[in-house]
């Protein structure tokens, strides 16, 4: 498999991304100069191998929802790792308003 040049830089934003705080897909394509990609950063997020340490759960979608389908594992895993972390996850939802990174803005 040939891995994407991007991926890089995608893992060093995401790598940057405090604890206790998230960013959307949006906004790490834009951090990493990609704007508008935010489905790549969804597609080199989910390649990521299952012990990997980069924090793959504090990027969530526009809406401030998880991606995961709802009772999934991947969805359970996100939302203790937030939780974990103190991001308060209400049925699916993480306030941006409240616990957005304020590192860069979305395209």
């Amino acid at each position: 498999m040939v891995q994407n040049p991007v991926y890089e830089l995608i893992w060093q934003v995401v790598g940057a991304i405090p604890p206790g705080s998230v960013a959307t897909y949006g906004q790490v394509a834009s951090l990493a100069g990609v704007c508008g990609s935010a489905r790549l950063v969804g597609r080199c997020l989910s390649q990521l191998p299952a012990d990997t340490r980069l924090p793959w759960f504090r990027v969530i979608n526009a809406s401030g929802k998880i991606s995961f389908p709802v009772g999934s594992d991947g969805y359970i895993r996100q939302v203790e790792r937030l939780q974990k972390e103190g991001v308060v996850v209400l049925n699916g939802r993480i306030k941006l308003a409240t616990f957005r990174w304020h590192a860069g803005i979305d395209c």
